[in-house]
């Protein structure tokens, strides 16, 4: 399906509530509410007109700090449809980061769940309690007046998350976002029959973008939730009919390792039949997977337990979402993100030349998902940008087909003695090995080689595993130079948000085991 035009979010929103108006938009998994397309477009703009009242206009920006609800896509919307600027607060940070985020993107108002109030109530700002009960006890009306708005209008403040020193601010426009919005619909095939569980942060892009906005340039439907819980997925997905869920590669982990541990009590006769549903249903066509690579041998088991392919895709906050996407269907390649789904992507070397097939180098886009630049960093902003192409600092390679693959961050690879090593393949393999949950590599200094390999490792349940298997492990599969010369097995390897896994605390809890 094509929008007619449409180059901004109110636009967009006002014209698939007249095509759908009797259509159920937005499921709230929490409470049982739902919103058709003409409901959800009155309620935005009544939250709309709660920021005029507040103050807030065209351009000014308004931190969101909320809880994953009906209420924070409300709180998007209706900062698009006057032309402030949404900026997403990620609820896991501490009182400080907070701090940085809201005062460095200038933000006029912070729109707050009543359970985050004690966080924030020294930071120095306006503030909206916004959850079900505020947004049911105050009626601002549900006629908006017009705002002039056009593509290139700034819609969101991302905050990065950091690895290279403090945050930075990812300006996105109305036109990104309904760029990508429709490059995922166009690349996934969908359409108004699809629902769509939003289950990941809506602090991050790939919540809004990948099956908030998907769900409606496509006309067809969301289910928010409030968090990913193991036990209680599959019932989700039975009781709404999901036919795509988005997710990262811990999710599917913990899946994994939830039906395991039934298993096991089943054979121990401790639990009578799984009351997990049978994801294989009639509706159920895949998982979206991103925001880091899923390790071979985690997509192998999940497909062959669950009957439900796992599309993979790429992207950042830069690029809005999504640069890349598997096909959906037998074309697809484990291992492989996929091809560009509308952007320009291409590998460079170092002096910013296009490589060859199968060589290794830096990815770069571009294209109108890509965004506009860093906000009050135009050093930030014109470094990426070298020769009109956004450089992603990601490492990786194409193939004769023009499948794209990830090797690794560049900030993440190890330098050993002048060879460069990609933790991701080390990680890849340490997953293969029948006694490990989860792996993630680093590199650690070292006197002799600038840098050597260490490998923290979770054992799955009942399992043993020594340093020296997991060592001798590697050496009988990897080149010596890459394997791991220490192995320390811990309970838990740290996760953000998106589930990606944090390396830099994985460097910090290094330098306190030695």
């Amino acid at each position: 399906m094509t929008a007619k035009s449409n180059e901004n979010l109110r636009d967009l929103l006002e014209q698939r509530a007249a095509e759908n108006a009797e259509k159920i938009f937005l499921f709230s998994e929490a409470d049982g509410r739902r919103w058709t397309y003409a409901e959800f477009d009155k309620s935005v703009n009544r939250a709309a007109n709660m920021l005029k009242a507040n103050g807030i206009n065209k351009g000014d920006v308004v931190s969101l700090l909320l809880l994953n609800s009906a209420e924070y896509i409300i709180a998007y919307f209706a900062c698009w449809k006057i032309g402030a600027i949404a900026n997403p607060v990620n609820s896991l940070l501490k009182t400080e980061e907070i701090e940085f985020v809201v005062g460095h993107s200038e933000a006029e108002l912070l729109i707050v769940h009543s359970e985050f109030q004690a966080i924030v109530k020294n930071i120095n700002l306006r503030k909206i309690v916004f959850d079900d009960e505020a947004v049911a006890t105050q009626d601002f009306g549900e006629v908006l007046e017009e705002t002039t708005l056009e593509k290139d209008d700034e819609a969101v403040i991302i905050y990065t998350s950091g690895t290279t020193g403090k945050p930075k601010g990812c300006l996105l426009t109305h036109g990104n976002l309904i760029a990508n919005a429709r490059q995922i619909t166009e690349w996934l095939g969908f359409d108004e029959t699809d629902r769509l569980l939003t289950i990941m942060p809506l602090f991050h892009m790939n919540a809004v973008s990948v099956t908030t906005m998907t769900a409606l340039y496509a006309s067809a439907s969301t289910v928010v939730s409030l968090k990913f819980s193991a036990s209680r997925f599959w019932q989700i997905i039975a009781d709404y009919k999901i036919t795509s869920f988005g997710s990262v590669a811990t999710m599917l982990s913990m899946l994994l390792q939830k039906e395991e541990e039934q298993q096991r009590n089943r054979e121990k006769g401790k639990v009578s039949e799984s009351k997990i549903p049978n994801p294989e249903s009639e509706t159920l066509r895949f998982a979206m997977c991103g925001s880091a690579p899923v390790p071979a041998e985690v997509l192998k088991r999940f497909e062959e337990t669950f009957g439900c392919l796992v599309i993979e895709g790429y992207g950042l906050s830069e690029s809005t979402c999504r640069s890349t996407f598997n096909p959906p269907n037998a074309n697809r390649k484990p291992n492989s993100c996929g091809k560009p789904i509308g952007n320009e992507m291409k590998i460079f070397d170092e002096t910013d030349e296009e490589v060859l097939v199968g060589e290794l180098g830096e990815i770069v886009l571009k294209g109108e998902n890509i965004f506009k630049g860093y906000f009050k960093n135009e050093e930030a902003t014109a470094a990426a940008f070298r020769g009109g192409w956004f450089h992603t600092g990601d490492i990786g390679y194409t193939d004769a087909d023009g499948f794209f693959y990830i090797a690794d961050r560049k900030s993440d690879m190890i330098i050993r003695g002048g060879e460069n090593i990609y933790p991701r393949e080390i990680d890849e393999l340490l997953y293969t090995h029948p006694a490990i949950e989860a792996a993630a590599v680093i590199g650690v200094p070292d006197d002799l080689y600038g840098e050597e390999v260490a490998a923290f490792v979770v054992l799955k349940t009942d399992a043993a595993a020594s340093e020296a298997d997991l060592i001798n492990f590697c050496r009988a599969r990897l080149a010596d130079f890459k394997c791991p010369k220490r192995v320390h097995f811990v309970a838990d390897i740290p996760k953000g948000a998106t589930g990606k896994l944090l390396k830099r605390e994985l460097a910090r809890i290094y330098s306190e085991l030695k």
